[in-house]
């Protein structure tokens, strides 16, 4: 009788954290990074993010790094570069965790650039998915909530401007931004399955710097929900 094959031990998965908040500060950069407990309580996720600080910190050091020899190199003064993000829980449904993050650099300039950044984590396949994935297409999603979001742009443009915005213009800060130009957020109300689309819109992208970023955020109606991809539908409902 042959003997049993040794049974092979599997690496254990790794125990849960929690929120994570770090912060580096050296004569070159300042690099900050931080995300909440539900991300750090999923292992997976947590590598996830992690790997992400690592990417992102490592690239800061190397830049700034770079741009004081050559300062020093062509005898100008080098401003200290920064890099911040601080990821936020958006949802936590069932079968997935929606994240989004405030990004903010300096790289030496007039002034720091902001951002943002979004994901979804899918629990059970254990990967990080964007929100337009979830979408059948981007021209899809653009018929079904492009005129929404122009209207709601519009309006909050010419409440900051004090000016209507006039209709047709060539103008990158008067003409409308689709949605996949955005950063995309899924979000729920009921904490069961997605039913609100959130939209932010950075600075540069729709208006001046001075202007500031836009956010807006838009119920699933049953016309957005047709967008969805068949797969997702189980995780989505719409509101009205």
């Amino acid at each position: 009788m042959l003997p049993e094959p040794p049974e092979i031990a599997q690496p254990p998965e790794a125990e849960p954290r929690g929120a994570r908040s770090f912060t580096e500060e050296t004569d070159t950069f300042l690099f900050e990074y931080s995300y909440p407990q539900e991300p750090g309580e999923i292992p997976a996720l947590a590598a996830w993010l992690d790997d992400r600080l690592d990417e992102e910190r490592n690239l800061l050091a190397r830049e700034a790094d770079r741009a004081r020899r050559n300062a020093r190199n062509d005898g100008f003064p080098f401003n200290k570069y920064s890099s911040l993000t601080h990821w936020h829980l958006v949802a936590d449904v069932p079968d997935y965790l929606s994240l989004s993050a405030q990004l903010s650099t300096y790289t030496g300039g007039a002034h720091p650039n902001y951002g943002f950044d979004t994901m979804v984590w899918d629990k059970e396949a254990k990967t990080a998915l964007e929100p337009i994935a979830f979408f059948i297409s981007p021209t899809a999603l653009d018929e079904a909530l492009g005129d929404q979001l122009c209207q709601a742009l519009n309006a909050e443009r010419t409440k900051r401007r004090g000016m209507e915005i006039p209709e047709g213009s060539d103008d990158p800060f008067e003409a409308c931004v689709k949605p996949d130009e955005t950063n995309l957020l899924l979000g729920s109300l009921s904490g069961l399955k997605f039913d609100r689309v959130g939209v932010q819109i950075a600075p540069y992208l729709a208006g001046p710097y001075a202007e500031g970023s836009y956010e807006f955020t838009f119920d699933i109606t049953p016309d957005l929900l047709e967008t969805v991809k068949p797969e997702y539908q189980d995780a989505f409902t719409a509101r009205n």
